[in-house]
């Protein structure tokens, strides 16, 4: 299952722009994605292992692989995107 997680601080204002967006496609993915935050000043640490220069940053995770991110103030329409096509069942191409 696809597992997203938003990686932010409380005081941030991107951080307090997205998190409406966030928890909106948290409720509209709900039982298909799973939606996780991490404040990066309560889990210390965290931000840096994953690679977290910018906040907020939104890391896609697939079986427990980071496949993509949206970083800073990224539109809803492009979180979508970014969402069902980290859904969909990789092609079966043939050579």
């Amino acid at each position: 299952m696809l597992s997203l997680v938003q990686f932010k601080k409380e005081w941030n204002g991107a951080s307090q722009i997205i998190e409406p967006v966030y928890n909106e496609l948290s409720v509209a993915y709900s039982g298909l994605v799973n939606f996780y935050t991490v404040d990066v000043e309560l889990e210390n640490g965290l931000d840096r292992e994953y690679g977290v220069m910018d906040i907020p940053t939104i890391l896609f995770f697939k079986k427990g692989e980071i496949i993509d991110h949206a970083i800073g103030l990224t539109p809803k329409n492009i979180l979508i995107t970014k969402i069902e096509n980290a859904m969909a069942p990789a092609s079966n191409k043939t050579h």
